[in-house]
């Protein structure tokens, strides 16, 4: 137990602590709360349950870096337990009689947990700083070509890495030091620390009493004190991610896919900014993003653009926001206005179009981070606000506006359904369809995504399925427009698409569509708008299809091929088996790249690139992607996808076509046929 003067001195420095840390924190939640709409705080318990489980899975970071993930699981639950053990070491410390160490179950437990978990976090800690600053690994270091403020350029990301580290490592190491001391002072083993109890005989032993007492005092000091000390300094550091992070999921706003978009109301004319130029022209959760940030760099792991040279890092993004945030804490807390534009410290106007909005990022951050929508809004300012955008976008901007469809193409909408055997009705034709196929204006327009269509479109005809189109009542569904960052074009067509689909009842039925952009503008971004759909992937209507015996297949052709999970399906949608499942009952043999389903690889032509030219960089994202399919052995590479077939086709043709590239559609019906 402490001595009087001692327990002066810590309630002082406590006061000082606190004191400080309000002041620290409060700073933080004053700029947080300068960003735009809100937190969300709705169903709260729920909400509340969901932080918890963020907290104790640590963002299920065990799904990449699978030996650094075990060792960040020893640090981050010895730490969490640690808010138990310094809890019962001050009242130890302060309250006369007080010990919760006696020998007794709960006692012993506790003992065991804290001794466990002290090796397990200072072993854990060693790693992490034996991996920066010893082995440096290149997975924490950022190329020279991505913008990063003057501050981490120089290492600061290294120094908080250091002083968080030394942080740990000098409190839990002194923590245990003080525990071996005591164990000392109390016959020298105890089996419920055997840490505790080895260094107790290899540092105390015929250590004097007034010697012991002295350790256990330094120990329990030390221990105490940095916390005191550190406290204030939390919101400066890498560590407020231990619990900004699970705030983050907690916090953060309702989702109907993994990338949603917020939908801009242009009717509210009170609004003078769409879209991000400044820091504060963000939301709140993406200033909480800031501060949760590890600066762990795996977004920019999964980043295609990153992957392939481009100038974007999404891990740079954040760090150069917490950067900004953490040198003008006070001024900004003060209420300074934010005038420097985003593109001047923390991103560069490459690196935001090189984006192909895969949400790779975000799927993949262990704090509910979501680089991918700061750097589409700040697509929005540079559309709406400044009109400032590749020359590339204005052709497909001016199809859509005049034409409705992006290849700014004047024929009709019926022509892919020509070489067909039968005739595809029209809504007007067939008004009782049960499925409205949605066709796209690839299945339209594009040759390689009419013979999809087509397809599409005989399986249903075959399986007896009642279907029809809109034909030329059909428009563009407006994504690409939305995110190149034309966000007022979207929402026009979004409106226009909702009134026809409406008209033709597609709200009391069902839709399919042959690509998952639409798949997703039209069964997850529209409701948002009035117009709520149940929309398919048409992979999700085969495999269902086959499954009740409504497509006979011929199972037994044994070939070998590679499905390429495009995006918007996969990861942004979670459909991952269903095109598996088709191409199984199709008698396909299936080989799997390492980066597949969920953690798929863009194709490239997301985020509007089909439509502009590639940023620079040292790949182009689309031979990337071929290259991991051809490395499987397979000779057809299987696609879901409009987009993904035409960059694949680019990629195979390039290669000298040593590859077949067809959609899952095509493929079926190939089974269908023999």
């Amino acid at each position: 137990m402490l001595t009087t003067t001692e327990k002066l001195l810590f309630a002082l420095l406590m006061a000082i602590s606190l004191m400080a840390t309000y002041n620290t924190f409060g700073q933080m939640f004053r700029i947080v709360q300068r960003g735009q709409g809100q937190l969300y705080f709705d169903n709260f318990f729920q909400r509340l349950w969901t932080g918890f489980i963020a907290f104790i899975s640590q963002g299920r970071i065990i799904r990449h870096r699978k030996l650094s993930s075990i060792f960040h699981y020893g640090v981050a639950w010895g730490f969490i337990f640690y808010f138990l053990v310094n809890a019962i070491d001050v009242m130890e410390g302060l309250i006369p009689g007080f010990h919760f160490l006696p020998d007794h179950l709960i006692g012993n437990l506790f003992r065991l947990l804290a001794d466990i978990f002290s090796m397990t976090v200072l072993v854990g800690v060693a790693y992490f700083l034996l991996r920066r600053f010893a082995a440096k690994d290149p997975v924490l270091s950022i190329r020279e070509n991505i913008t990063l403020m003057p501050r981490v350029r120089a290492g600061g990301v290294r120094q908080d890495s250091l002083v968080v580290g030394l942080f740990i490592l000098l409190h839990v190491g002194f923590r245990l030091f003080g525990a071996s001391a005591l164990i000392a002072q109390h016959g020298g083993s105890d089996p419920w620390q055997p840490f505790g109890t080895l260094f107790a005989s290899l540092f105390f032993n015929n250590a004097s009493d007034f010697a012991l007492a002295a350790s256990w005092h330094i120990g329990w000091w030390v221990a105490i004190g940095l916390i005191l000390l550190f406290l204030p300094y939390f919101p400066y550091t890498k560590h407020a991610h231990l619990f900004v992070g699970p705030f983050n999921f907690m916090t953060s706003p309702p989702r109907t896919y993994l990338g949603q978009m917020k939908t801009l109301n242009f009717a509210d004319e009170s609004i003078e900014q769409f879209g991000a130029k400044n820091l504060f022209d963000l939301e709140k959760t993406r200033l909480v993003d800031a501060y949760a940030c590890i600066m762990c760099n795996r977004c920019q792991e999964a980043c295609p653009a990153y992957n392939t040279g481009k100038e974007l890092s999404p891990a740079a993004l954040e760090i150069n926001k917490r950067y900004y945030l953490r040198e003008n804490m006070g001024d900004l807390a003060a209420g300074a206005p934010s005038e420097i534009p985003l593109l001047q410290f923390a991103i560069s106007e490459s690196a935001v179009w090189a984006c192909t909005a895969c949400g790779a990022c975000i799927d993949v951050c262990p704090v509910g981070n979501t680089p991918m929508l700061d750097i589409m809004d700040i697509r929005r300012d540079l559309v709406l606000m400044a009109s400032e955008f590749p020359n590339e976008l204005q052709g497909a901007f001016r199809g859509m506006e005049r034409n409705g469809n992006p290849w700014q193409s004047t024929e009709s909408r019926m022509e892919w359904t020509k070489p067909l055997p039968f005739d595809v009705p029209t809504v007007a034709e067939n008004p009782d369809y049960e499925y409205l196929f949605w066709v796209g204006c690839a299945g339209a327009f594009n040759p390689e995504a009419q013979q999809t269509a087509r397809a599409v479109a005989t399986i249903l005809h075959e399986a007896g399925v009642s279907f029809a189109i809109l034909g030329d009542n059909e428009s563009c569904t407006g994504d690409s427009a939305r995110r190149a960052g034309n966000e007022y074009l979207f929402y026009e067509m979004a409106l226009g698409n909702i009134e026809t689909l409406n008209a033709a009842k597609a709200n009391e039925r069902k839709i399919v569509t042959s690509c998952p952009h639409c798949f997703t503008t039209l069964g997850k971004e529209y409701g948002e708008l009035g117009g709520h759909y149940q929309v398919f992937h048409h992979t999700q209507l085969i495999a269902d299809l086959v499954g009740r015996g409504k497509l006979r297949l011929n199972g037994q052709r044994l070939e070998k091929v590679t499905f390429h999970d495009p995006c918007y399906l996969g990861r942004h949608n979670g459909v991952v088996s269903e095109p598996r499942e088709a191409l199984a009952k199709a008698g396909f043999q299936l080989l799997e790249m390492k980066r597949h389903g969920t953690n798929s690889f863009c194709c490239g032509a997301g985020g509007a690139q089909m439509w502009k030219e590639e940023e620079h960089g040292t790949q182009a994202v689309n031979m990337n992607r071929y290259h991991e399919a051809k490395r499987t052995g397979a000779k057809t590479l299987a696609v879901g996808c409009p987009f993904c077939a035409t960059m694949m086709h680019d990629a195979n043709r390039e290669e000298g076509a040593p590859m077949q590239v067809r959609d899952v559609a095509e493929l079926v019906l190939e089974a269908m046929q023999k």
